[in-house]
């Protein structure tokens, strides 16, 4: 089996932002840190080249696969923010309603500015994602 690219190292953040993010965005990404590490009570690392993740759960599927990722994060996608967490269930299907302006994939929500979302709301969701997560993998 292949070994997993996407795990904790010891690269910079600061690096990992000021190489691809634009001045507007890295304010943005500094705004979700401190929103992130207050609700995890995490400090940040790299996860892989391009990840800035929080935490860590182990994971188990019922084809037998395992491993870890970080509980929650973000990364730099071109024009956009994606945050990763779980947005199942009416409370957080509720919650992304009130969000603003967001595209959510299936554990990516991809924001284009900070500026556009509620980041109440946001904390919100990250809170109810890692209930998800603990709920779901301990």
């Amino acid at each position: 089996m292949a070994e997993l690219k996407t795990r904790p190292t010891d690269a910079s953040i600061d690096a990992y932002i000021g190489s691809r993010a634009n001045a507007e965005q890295q304010a943005d990404c500094y705004s979700l840190m401190a929103l992130l590490t207050g609700v995890t009570q995490e400090q940040p690392q790299m996860w892989g080249p391009s990840i800035v993740g929080y935490g860590l759960y182990r994971y188990s599927y019922e084809s037998g696969r395992t491993g870890e990722m970080c509980r929650t994060g973000f990364a730099i996608r071109g024009k956009e923010l994606v945050v990763y967490l779980i947005a199942e269930g009416a409370e957080q299907e509720a919650l992304l309603k009130r969000l603003g302006k967001h595209k959510m994939g299936k554990s990516c929500l991809y924001i284009k500015r900070l500026a556009d979302i509620d980041m109440t709301v946001l904390a919100q969701l990250v809170i109810g994602s890692l209930a998800q997560l603990k709920a779901r993998y301990g």
